[in-house]
């Protein structure tokens, strides 16, 4: 799916590099979300760390960095905006509880029921949105404390910057691949910026900007273990139970999405019921420890795969890095330049954009590239889970539509003078009117045979749709016979049961999901 060059190959020293340059890439997107989420910078950075950390070291998904996410960070700012920020971390406790769960009845393997299309209309839809979230570091503060463009010599400063970032890091590997490029590039672009000295903005010029404190850093001590200070009523879980909920939906969606895409990148396989466990046990860390929580990051993953990060020890060195920032080194963090750091980041959704699927339209169904467009553009205006469960009912409601036209009854008659009916294609609620017009119940025998060998009772309308025939035979004096059901047909009909005689004669039985895999 991707066109950025990747190898399958762990190694230590390339994922100790990796990792630290996700982490210098970390510092201003958990600083960014933080401020969406309306909570302080190092409740962000801090989330970053921890949910980094225990993803990495217990996930199902080696190399696969996660922290804090604009998806969930924006369900978080209402709740912070009314009851504050003790609700949210209570919010976050309860969230990593319901992913834990999810994990634990193996609910992970779902995601691979997502359909292509909707895949590629969440990379090309996320795409879009880091590239549109890297605009916003093309603002400054003017006099009067607003945000405005730059202009003039500060705009033309940190597009040649980003420019020479994005050429370092696109060149540099046809050279070497002793060291990530990615990490390179920001050392260049931060040693120029220093050595002539430019009028670029750093990390600390973007956090004072958002903070509007002149005096702000970024430096911090370790996160400590506090019981978040709500009230424990009926009343507050009432409060953090939906807001939990979606959280932790979203959350997984997200995770779960991009450890299948790294799963395609690096011709590996994943295990998404652990990561699910991860995920909940990091969120859950998170909300004793005043961090913001999160999820996958699809945009730091990228960064770590293509550096060449493919153990845990990337993501683990990301996060133990960045905590490092926070303790030690903030001041050496705070003089990156913003312009570097975006470099870095377009070249991400350069990476993560599916640039085939402008060939593919014309080459797939239209249902299909309908699809494509519609994830892209919800995930765009709204948020990821949305635009994930938009795109698998629009897929879902498509299929059923096409194979309602599919369900072919033939007509015969038996040694013994009963008609049959051979019934091919599943039967569901799309396929019951056709299914129910191809039986000629006034010229049929006194005993009719349903044969169910090539089909499949599916769901109530499919069971509904055999009580109303039955009854259509019964008026006639007629007896309907059923033929070769599957064991979970059988049970989808006790309802019709005082109606039809089952004939349970060489059955078939039917596997339907596995968990070997997850």
């Amino acid at each position: 799916m991707f066109e950025i060059h990747a190898s399958k190959v762990t190694s230590l020293k390339n994922d100790v590099l990796s990792g630290l340059t996700v982490a210098l890439a970390l510092v201003p997107e958990a600083v960014a979300f933080a401020f969406v989420a309306g909570v302080d910078p190092l409740v962000g950075l801090y989330a970053a760390f921890m949910v980094g950390l225990i993803t990495s070291a217990f996930g199902g998904r080696p190399g696969m960095i996660s922290g804090a996410t604009g998806a969930m960070a924006v369900v978080m700012v209402s709740l912070v905006a009314l009851h504050g920020v003790q609700y949210l971390f209570a919010a976050v406790v309860l969230t990593g509880v319901f992913q834990i769960l999810a994990g634990v009845f193996k609910l992970g393997k779902f995601i691979r029921m997502v359909p292509h299309p909707v895949m590629l209309g969440f990379v090309n839809g996320l795409a879009i949105v880091i590239f549109l979230a890297q605009l916003g570091q093309f603002k400054e503060t003017n006099a009067a404390g607003e945000l405005v463009w730059m202009t003039g010599i500060p705009m033309w400063t940190m597009i040649g910057l980003i420019a020479l970032t994005m050429a370092i890091i696109h060149f540099l590997p046809k050279l070497t691949k002793a060291v990530p490029s990615s990490l390179v590039a920001i050392g260049v672009v931060t040693g120029l910026v220093m050595f002539m000295d430019l009028d670029a903005r750093t990390v600390i010029d973007y956090v004072r900007d958002m903070t509007n404190d002149p005096t702000r850093t970024l430096a911090g001590g370790l996160p400590t273990f506090s019981i978040p200070e709500v009230p424990f009523t009926l009343e507050t879980l009432y409060i953090i139970f939906p807001f939990s909920l979606v959280l932790a939906a979203i959350g997984l969606i997200e995770s779960l999405l991009t450890l299948t895409l790294i799963d395609e990148l690096t011709g590996t396989h994943g295990q998404s019921n652990r990561e699910c466990v991860a995920q909940g046990a990091a969120n859950t860390v998170n909300g004793f420890f005043g961090g913001m929580g999160g999820c996958a990051m699809i945009g730091q993953s990228m960064i770590n795969v293509n550096s060449g990060g493919r153990g845990r020890a990337s993501g683990i060195t990301a996060a133990v890095a960045l905590l490092g920032f926070i303790l030690f080194a903030s001041g050496l963090i705070e003089m990156i330049p913003v312009a570097a750091l975006v470099g870095v980041m377009f070249i991400v959704v350069i990476g993560t954009f599916e640039w085939s699927s402008f060939r593919i339209m014309r080459k797939v169904p239209k249902a299909d590239a309908f699809v494509i467009v519609l994830v892209s553009a919800v995930t765009v205006i709204s948020d990821l889970a949305v635009a994930v469960v938009v795109g698998v009912i629009v897929s879902a409601l498509v299929f059923a539509w096409q194979h309602a036209k599919h369900v072919i009854v033939k007509r015969s008659t038996d040694e013994n003078g009963w008609t049959v009916y051979d019934v091919n294609g599943p039967l569901f609620f799309g396929a019951v009117s056709s299914f129910l017009e191809q039986f000629e119940v006034s010229n049929d025998s006194k005993d009719v045979i349903v044969e169910f060998k090539n089909s499949r009772v599916a769901d109530h309308s499919a069971i509904e749709a055999i009580d109303t025939l039955a009854e259509r035979y019964m008026t006639q004096g007629k007896t309907l016979h059923l033929r070769h059901l599957s064991p979970e047909c059988k049970i989808l009909l006790t309802k019709a049961g005082e109606l039809v005689e089952v004939n349970y004669i060489e059955d078939p039985h039917y596997h339907v999901a596995s968990d070997k895999l997850d």
